[in-house]
């Protein structure tokens, strides 16, 4: 890599540009289905499929460390996910013109789901070259170093895509009626991403250990797979990985529908622009607020130590939403919780992220990443494609106490972390590099 080159010209661009494709598939086409009609059973359940390739993708994410350089795969995928949102732009601006007087049409419905659906497979395919090449790219100093300004960007996409452009789209819908408003905003995205490519093309350094790792064989890939699975205490991991946001994938698909849902339907009615607002601005503070306090505790006191308040954290929020249902509070106490949630959220996932790296070491470690990161979206693709079908059944208000409920799982696993002996021997040498990066050193 070449010395001139700092990490900080491209870590953050690069996990904008990884954030910003799942939340708008995963989050956004719940808001953009939401406001066409679309019920709720039917849009957690289909949208909750759109889960399914950030699971798959475990299966050739050893293609990517054996074709190609992670700096190839990534400007591929990042190429691929500017064309599929211009087709989403025109796709919108078909339906705007031809389906006006429909307000769920189901024509639109499938085909908008399909190019979803290929953006995922797009983005699962982004998340592992991008998480490979950060991997090679930076030392393991450097890698503890930006380890929270990774996740830090990666959120601040995530809360800017569900937040900042859902309000635009609202502030566009006086003039652009129908679809466009939503045309419009994947014809920005699509521009963005064609930048973003042209962008990392010229500043993503070439490091040296950026080529395929091993032939595309068979045994190649029983060595990835076989190595991962192999793991000393193995169901401890995968207990934890499977578990740990079982009430963060309960609300998922909720809260988006709860906040924007007509009153007389018990939802709250938030306007599109107060729900952008208050996710884009308040919420961006707080995720970037929650990450730096997160990653400085996990740096000093170390993953054991924070795993069991950062845990409680992550739960309130089912707590928060359970009430919001019952008492139907005004826009400045949703507003807060609503930040509290998102600060929470940047601390407890902190932690998360850390666990995953810390349990992706070894020759494959990109696959192991990519193996990790699909055992938690299938954590989180089976309870959010259920949770339109109970929330249907049982009404917003039961529905989130039963979340809440549902949700002190999570304290059930943390406990087995405890028992994890990779995890405690790749804590020690991360602690140890950062505690040279505080003496200067």
């Amino acid at each position: 890599m070449k010395k001139s080159v700092t990490p900080w010209a491209f870590i953050p661009t690069l996990y904008l540009a990884e954030g910003l494709p799942y939340i708008i598939i995963n989050a956004v086409s719940t808001v953009l289905y939401a406001d066409l009609g679309f019920e709720n059973t039917q849009i957690a359940f289909w949208t909750g499929w759109l889960y399914l390739p950030w699971i798959l993708k475990m299966f050739w994410s050893p293609l990517v460390d054996a074709r190609g350089t992670k700096r190839r795969w990534l400007l591929g995928a990042q190429l691929a996910m500017a064309v599929l949102f211009l087709a989403l732009a025109l796709l919108c601006a078909v339906n705007a013109f031809s389906f006006a007087a429909q307000q769920n049409n189901l024509t639109f419905f499938t085909l908008s789901l399909f190019g979803f659906l290929a953006g995922a497979f797009i983005s699962a395919t982004l998340d592992i070259a991008t998480d490979g090449y950060y991997l090679i790219a930076l030392t393991p100093v450097e890698q503890s170093k930006f380890v929270g300004i990774r996740t830090i960007f990666y959120r601040l996409a995530m809360i800017l895509g569900s937040g900042a452009l859902v309000s635009a789209v609202g502030l566009l819908r006086p003039s652009l009626s129908g679809a466009l408003n939503w045309g419009a905003l994947f014809a920005f995205l699509g521009l963005v991403f064609a930048a973003a490519t042209a962008y990392h093309y010229r500043f993503l350094p070439r490091p040296a250990g950026d080529k395929p790792a091993h032939a595309a064989s068979g045994p190649a890939w029983g060595q990835a797979f076989g190595s991962y699975f192999t793991q000393k205490n193995m169901l401890y991991i995968l207990l934890f990985i499977l578990l740990y946001r079982l009430g963060d994938a309960l609300l998922e698909k909720m809260v988006p529908l709860f906040l924007l849902k007509p009153a007389a339907e018990g939802a709250l009615g938030m306007s599109m622009q107060s729900y952008g607002l208050i996710k884009g601005t308040l919420g961006l503070g707080a995720v970037v607020a929650g990450n730096l306090l997160g990653g400085w505790l996990l740096g000093r006191y170390g993953f054991k130590k924070c795993i069991w308040p950062f845990a409680v954290i992550l739960i309130l929020p089912n707590f928060f939403y359970a009430y919001m249902a019952w008492a139907k509070p005004g826009l400045s106490v949703v507003a807060a919780l609503i930040t509290l949630e998102h600060f929470g959220n940047g601390l407890a996932m902190m932690a998360f992220s850390v666990f995953i790296m810390y349990v992706s070491q070894g020759k494959y470690k990109t696959s192991h990443y990519a193996i990790s990161t699909g055992i938690m979206a299938l954590g989180m693709m089976v309870p959010s494609m259920l949770s339109g079908h109970l929330q249907m059944r049982l009404g917003y208000e039961t529905f989130f106490m039963v979340a809440s409920i549902i949700s002190l799982v999570t304290l059930a696993v943390i406990p087995l972390t405890g028992k994890i002996q990779t995890l405690e021997e790749t804590e020690k040498a991360f602690r140890a590099h950062t505690m040279r990066l505080e003496d200067g050193n």
